[in-house]
């Protein structure tokens, strides 16, 4: 299950996970507000931006909204 970084006041990130909500698409939700959850996103990500999507079996990284939504858009189709 892919890892979603996000800040609850952020719209990007809103959209995205309106996104997978309505897909049906799991996806765990990591609020940047917390600390722990901050630090782990400046490890893997190297930068505070979010929404940030990190898929460890693909060893996917990928920020931009539109993108994260595209990528799971042409991976529902496969």
């Amino acid at each position: 299950m892919p890892d979603l970084y996000i800040l609850d006041s952020c719209p990007y990130c809103k959209k995205v996970m309106e996104f997978l909500d309505e897909n049906n698409i799991p996806y765990k939700k990591l609020d940047v507000s917390e600390p722990e959850n901050y630090d782990n996103l400046q490890k893997i990500g190297g930068k505070s931006q979010v929404p940030f999507l990190y898929d460890k079996e693909k060893d996917l990284k990928m920020y931009e909204s539109d993108d994260i939504i595209e990528y799971f858009k042409n991976r529902e189709q496969v």
